[in-house]
Formats: structure tokens, sequence, C-alpha cells
């Protein structure tokens, strides 16, 4: 509880200095109608991260994974001319991805953040080749999908709705599932969890698959709404959405996360650059911003949990 109201707090802070020094721009609904599109995005990629570092492992291919799993949406629709299936066969991509991740990792012992590494190369390196370099034009699609995903529902981007729904549902699977109990023993103690009959591999074969899957779903939403996919969609969000989980109190050693403090992590790195940039400063100084919120979240939630771990012995 402590850590939510801690992160609450800094959010209102940032919000209340933004607003003093751009109050024409933060005391207008303008700008948070912009947030409620571009904000999801990243929490829709946390909440697939976060219950896997959660777990003890990392993903550090999910922006190629955006990248390529965009290529197979983009590509399927323009030769087939129907959405679902290319959803479908994005969704798809998205998993099979994770699933790969997933046998690196658990049947081959590559470290989890070596083994994604490999993989973000090779999923961008094959979405360049296959494209040519180009992008792709999504300027033709329409329909029912099209609206579910990037439509307004009394002028509030579907996306929005989206995301908040799966920060619901993850939430559940986390802490109010047992499949949530098999999370959090194995990222605490592994061993341990074995112990206890847990199925530790297929447990992290299905996080994998899980992020693999919203980073599809990112991807789409990205193409829709911005009617084109391009090779170097994806980049940028790898510091984002670390910054966002560890900024909202999750553990960097797993065995403990939020789902509220992630949320509002996410809103707090979305919000960062337009604030700064509306206060006059360069955008340049945003890359800066992260890393050092990166840095002290770590050192301040590891003395926070190290402080709570000491009173409860």
């Amino acid at each position: 509880m402590s850590k939510n109201l801690v992160i609450t707090a800094i959010l209102f802070v940032i919000l209340g200095v933004f607003a003093a020094f751009s109050p024409e721009v933060f005391l207008a609904k303008n700008i948070y109608f912009s947030y409620l599109t571009s904000v999801p995005i990243i929490l829709i990629l946390c909440l697939g991260l976060l219950p896997l570092i959660i777990s003890g492992e990392f993903d550090m291919s999910f922006p190629a994974t955006m990248a390529m799993s965009g290529f197979v949406f983009s590509y399927v629709f323009k030769a087939s001319g129907n959405l679902a299936f290319a959803t479908l066969a994005s969704l798809s991509f998205g998993a099979l991805s994770g699933a790969f991740n997933a046998l690196l990792v658990i049947n081959a012992k590559i470290p989890s953040i070596i083994a994604t590494i490999g993989t973000q190369f090779f999923w961008r390196g094959l979405a360049v080749v296959l494209s040519g370099g180009l992008s792709l034009s999504l300027a033709s699609t329409e329909g029912f999908l099209k609206e579910f995903f990037v439509g307004r529902l009394a002028g509030i981007p579907a996306q929005s709705i989206i995301a908040t729904v799966l920060a619901i549902l993850t939430y559940i699977m986390i802490f109010k599932h047992k499949f949530g109990d098999n999370i959090l023993f194995s990222g605490d103690n592994a061993k341990a969890a074995k112990m206890l009959s847990i199925n530790v591999a297929r447990s992290k074969y299905l996080l994998f698959i899980n992020m693999g899957v919203m980073s599809a779903l990112a991807s789409i939403i990205l193409s829709l709404e911005f009617i084109n996919w391009w090779p170097t969609q994806g980049d940028g969000y790898m510091l984002l959405v670390f910054a966002a989980i560890f900024i909202g109190g999750t553990g960097v050693s797993g065995g403990s996360g939020s789902v509220y403090g992630t949320l509002i992590g996410s809103i707090i790195i979305g919000i960062m650059e337009s604030g700064i940039v509306a206060m006059g400063f360069d955008a340049f100084y945003t890359r800066v911003i992260y890393g050092a919120i990166i840095i002290v979240s770590v050192v301040i939630y590891a003395k926070f949990d190290k402080n709570s771990k000491a009173r409860s012995l």
C-alpha cells in the first residue's frame, strides 16, 4: 500500500509541476485525450512484461516482436483484405515468438536477457528483410475490428478501454488466481516452487507467450492508429516500458510487483516527454530523465524492500 501511495504522490507532483509551468496545456482537456491514445500502448506492453519480471525472467525482444508481428498483420491484410484474419495471424506470430523465447530460456538454459537480445536482433532483421525496409499502408482498413481497436466511444479511445480491461485481468491473474501464486513463487524461489509441485517451466512458457501476444496486440493498435506499419515499429519502447515497471515498484529480482504501480508508472512515463517540451525544454532531455528515473526507482524500492524485510524479522 505504501508503494502505491508513493507512486501516486509522484504522479500528482509531476502533474502539478507541469501545470504550474504550462497551465495552457495541462489545465486543458485536449492533452489528456491525447494521452488516452499513447499511454495504452506502453501499458499493454508493461502488462505483458510485468508478470514475466515477477517470475524472475526478462524479455528484451518485444520491440522487435512488435515490428515483426506488425509486418505479419499488415502483409496478411494487404494480401487477403481480411482484417480478422490479419489480426489472428499477427497474434499467432506473437504467441509463437514468445514460445520460441521460452524454448531458448527454459529448454536450452540460456539466460533470458541473452536469449531475448538474440531474438531481438533476429526478428528486427527479418522484418526489415521481408519488407525491403519499406512501410506498408493500412489506409484501406475499416469495419468493426478497426473500431474495436482504435475507435472512439463517447470520445474515449478504444485502446484505453482495452488497456484498462487488460490491467484488471492481469491483476486478477497475478493476485487473485492460483496461477498468480505460481508466478510469485517462481520469481521468489524457483527451487522452493518446484518442491511445492509448481510446474515452473510451464508457467514461464505461458508468460513468455503472453508477452508475445501483448507485443502483437500493441503493434496492431499502433499500426491501425497511424494507418501504417513501418520497419522501425517498436523502437524506443524498451526504455519506456522498463522505466514504467520499475518506477511502479516492481522488484528487479522477481517475486514481487504491482499492477497499480505499473499503471501509474505508465502514465508518468507517457506524459513525461510532452510535459518537458511544454515547459520549454528540449525533448532530448527526456532520455536522461528516463534513465535517472529507472536508477532512482530501483535504488529506492530496493531499500524499501530491505527495510520491510528487516521489520518483519
